[in-house]
């Protein structure tokens, strides 16, 4: 007889793309990117290597300026939102704060106080909070 008439079932290949150098899988998941993101916050170890000492402002300087940035880019396209993606970015954040040497006998949450600094997922949901107020 021949082929069947009508549709046929093909299955499709999971791709992982990259827009913007936004990592985006077949799962829509930001396991990827979050590993990316704290990957190339690797600027800690340049910190580390070329200011021996640094006090609380000149680490605040440092860090809003050059390893902030690499974990909050395009953010609001990729928001990590399971435990284990969030941890993988505050960790790097964890490590930065140990950079200042008066504050590495303090608790994490001690020295994000001390420094003025936020976690990175308060960040997120105060950004989260501007949108939605933006909206309406």
């Amino acid at each position: 007889m021949g082929r069947p008439m009508g549709p046929t079932k093909q299955e499709l290949e999971s791709v992982q793309e990259r827009d913007l150098g936004v990592i985006i899988t077949a799962d829509l998941k930001s396991s990827s990117q979050c590993i990316k993101s704290a990957a190339t916050a690797r600027v800690i170890g340049m910190v580390r290597r070329n200011f021996s000492h640094l006090d609380i402002a000149d680490f605040r300087l440092i860090y809003k300026t050059y390893i902030r940035p690499h974990l909050e880019f395009c953010i609001k396209a990729w928001s990590p939102h399971l435990v284990k993606d969030i941890e993988v970015m505050e960790r790097v954040q964890k490590a930065a704060t140990n950079l200042v040497p008066q504050l590495r006998k303090f608790s994490y949450p001690v020295r994000l106080k001390k420094t003025g600094i936020t976690s990175l997922k308060d960040r997120r949901l105060r950004g989260d909070m501007f949108e939605v107020d933006n909206v309406f």
